[in-house]
């Protein structure tokens, strides 16, 4: 829902479905990875309520009349996030995150594959409500960012596998895939790399669209709002996760909230089946 320079966005957590209704078949609640120490208090919820516009003010004002409207609602964690030098390059957008490198080349250019990786399919299991929604997965990622910093900026690069900028490091330019199978004992770009693990394969990038946002919640607690679409879960964002297991950055994060949710479809014939019995 968009209003007054303001975008609104509704997510379902898998606690929206306890009292019966028609549930997407992947939501549950977003179990712990790896390396995580998900604070309860920060993590999960029943619906996920995102407001996003150009001015800070608008969006805290909008927030604070938000709440009295759901009088039946409680609060159960917030963050304030924001966008780096926040920008649309050849149809990707991007941004600069606390580690001083732009991300986003990795989103598709146009909206028929950004459909195709972000929203479910007729046919796919799901229940007909659901068709043309997205698993939305948000982590809160805390960025070590004094250790970050004393890194050299080419070592860096090394840990991310990208130029800051976004070029890649066998040369290839942002819009260009680079040759990984050219470079199989990781001289160039390393096996341990981000960006390398994340996506072994640059002909098959993994099946997601991702929208993040940085964090500063003072005190040194900086770093990323993750967030993600998909339509498919298993083959999304939990099959990325599981191949940057022991990645060289692993050291300098520490995922301690967030959540799975379900983005329901346009239009309100979705509200049928919170109530719906199975």
């Amino acid at each position: 829902m968009e209003r007054a320079g303001l975008v609104v966005g509704v997510g379902l957590g898998a606690g929206a479905f306890e009292a019966g209704g028609t549930r997407p078949r992947q939501l549950v609640g977003m179990p712990p990875f790896p390396g995580d120490l998900l604070d309860p208090a920060r993590s999960h919820g029943d619906v996920l309520v995102q407001v996003a516009g150009d001015r800070a003010g608008d969006v805290r004002a909008a927030v604070e009349r938000l709440l009295p409207a759901v009088p039946g609602w409680r609060e159960r964690w917030r963050i304030e996030g924001f966008r780096a030098e926040n920008r649309e390059e050849g149809g990707r957008g991007l941004a600069r995150n606390p580690f001083h490198f732009t991300e986003g080349f990795g989103n598709p250019a146009g909206d028929r594959e950004t459909a195709d990786r972000a929203l479910v399919r007729a046919g796919q299991g799901e229940p007909d409500w659901a068709v043309g929604g997205s698993y939305q997965v948000v982590r809160i990622i805390r960025f070590a960012t004094d250790l970050w910093d004393k890194d050299s900026v080419p070592e860096q690069e090394r840990i991310i596998g990208r130029r800051r900028d976004g070029r890649w490091l066998d040369g290839a330019p942002t819009d260009e895939e680079p040759n990984f199978a050219a470079d199989p004992k990781g001289r160039l770009t390393p096996l341990d790399s981000h960006v390398r693990l994340a996506a072994p394969d640059r002909r098959e990038p993994p099946p997601l669209v991702r929208r993040s946002y940085s964090y500063d919640r003072g005190d040194g607690d900086t770093g990323l709002v993750f967030s993600c679409f998909q339509r498919d879960l298993a083959r999304g964002f939990e099959a990325v996760q599981k191949r940057l297991e022991g990645e060289a950055m692993a050291k300098y994060l520490l995922t301690t909230g967030g959540g799975y949710y379900f983005v329901p479809p346009p239009g309100d014939h979705w509200i049928d089946a919170l109530v719906q019995p199975y």
